[in-house]
């Protein structure tokens, strides 16, 4: 029997499967190759630039797609990762079924996957930052009963020629539609292609920042995701990141994560969203108000705040994006709904007034409870981030304020 939120989840393996990406198996992933015709497998994994790797496979026989689905490939770990020695350099990639989506760019019907590192003896690569998070989620859970959510607000800017019909004004763009945004169509296309592959959308929109510099226009927009497993937080911002490059090749246009492009005008930031789970549910609430869990959890996030910089702000120009009067933090404090704090409480639906009958009156009277959509935002990362590094950082500053007496 077809389950109906398969059927409208975008990725077309769920809709195919039946079944939901996490319970993805190797004989689904062989099952929807040999019905679908699918010519070429593409082994996926990020290096140490924080860039998604890519191993080809053309498919030659059953036998053959088998092999590499079971027993993975090797590949060269010195080119990949600054640290590890050429003289025993040789690492496994095996994929991570999970992962696996339509490539939405190729011109013949591929597959790709990610794949964690194994080591000669094949086990985990103890020094991938794949692993690192997965280590961090799995301490988290045996110690507290607790488990890490994250979503990513991705910010980035277009790089174009200018437009001269319907300017916005300067630093004016939050929100903006088409023709005053000249980019929607980029981001609209690029949601699209992320839903695909398995990424969960909460809304995309443009930002604040915009500007020329001669006949180049700079505009913002930003793409930001639902809370899922930390594990796949990462692996969906790694994705969309790739996917936004390919289609701005594609338009001809220049994407850009970088933190700070000039002075005066409107950084981008990588801003994490977390919570914490027990049972499916968020326990970053309790009564309609921030739970001691999250008050514990935010504790972590400020004490450790110097070291998740490490991760989070990799570059000089990390830098010059924290400054006042730039809805970016400059202090290692908290706040209720404050945009210049570095731990910032977002509003979190936490009233008993039923918003929807309000302006809908031929709606019932109902109320539903919606504060567990409440997370709580880490706002000094940008798009430097070493990801997997950072979540990791973030899970361990949650479990440590967890573990920290009062």
């Amino acid at each position: 029997m077809k389950d109906f939120d398969n059927l409208l989840n975008p990725n077309p393996l769920v809709q195919y499967l039946n079944k939901a990406q996490h319970d993805f198996t190797k004989s689904d992933i062989i099952k929807y190759i040999e019905n679908k015709g699918i010519e070429m497998v593409n082994f996926r994994y990020v290096g140490g630039d924080g860039r998604l790797k890519t191993l080809n496979f053309i498919i030659t026989s059953k036998k053959h797609l088998d092999t590499f689905l079971s027993a993975g490939e090797r590949v060269d770990g010195s080119s990949l990762f600054s640290y590890i020695e050429t003289g025993s350099s040789d690492l496994y990639v095996i994929p991570r079924f999970r992962t696996t989506f339509i490539n939405p760019f190729s011109e013949i019907p591929t597959l790709d996957i990610l794949c964690s590192y194994l080591n000669k003896d094949g086990l985990p690569l103890t020094s991938s930052p794949e692993y690192i998070l997965r280590k961090a989620q799995e301490t988290l859970v045996s110690k507290t009963g607790l488990s890490f959510e994250a979503m990513g607000e991705l910010e980035y800017y277009v790089i174009s020629k200018g437009e001269e019909l319907y300017p916005v004004g300067n630093q004016k763009g939050y929100h903006e539609s088409v023709p005053f945004t000249k980019w929607e169509k980029l981001r609209t296309e690029a949601m699209q292609a992320i839903a695909q592959t398995g990424g969960l959308i909460k809304y995309g929109h443009s930002e604040v920042g915009n500007f020329h510099i001669e006949d180049t226009v700079y505009e913002q927009n930003e793409i930001e995701f639902l809370p899922v497993n930390v594990e796949n937080a990462a692996d969906q911002l790694v994705i969309a990141k790739w996917i936004l490059r390919m289609i701005a090749y594609k338009y001809g246009v220049t994407i850009s994560f970088a933190p700070k492009i000039t002075t005066g005008k409107a950084g981008s930031g990588l801003h994490i969203h977390t919570r914490l789970t027990k049972n499916g549910k968020n326990m970053m609430v309790e009564n309609g108000k921030l739970s001691d869990i999250a008050k514990k959890a935010i504790a972590g996030y400020l004490q450790l705040a110097p070291s998740l910089t490490a991760f989070g702000n990799t570059i000089p120009t990390s830098y010059f994006r924290l400054v006042p009067h730039q809805e970016a933090p400059t202090n290692i404090c908290w706040g209720d709904r404050n945009r210049s704090v570095l731990v910032r409480v977002p509003l979190g639906w936490a009233g008993n007034e039923n918003m929807v009958k309000s302006v809908n009156p031929l709606e019932s009277s109902d109320s539903k409870d919606y504060s567990d959509k409440q997370t709580i935002e880490f706002r000094c990362p940008d798009g430097s981030a070493e990801i997997y590094l950072l979540l990791a950082g973030l899970t361990v500053a949650a479990r440590h304020g967890l573990e920290t007496d009062d």
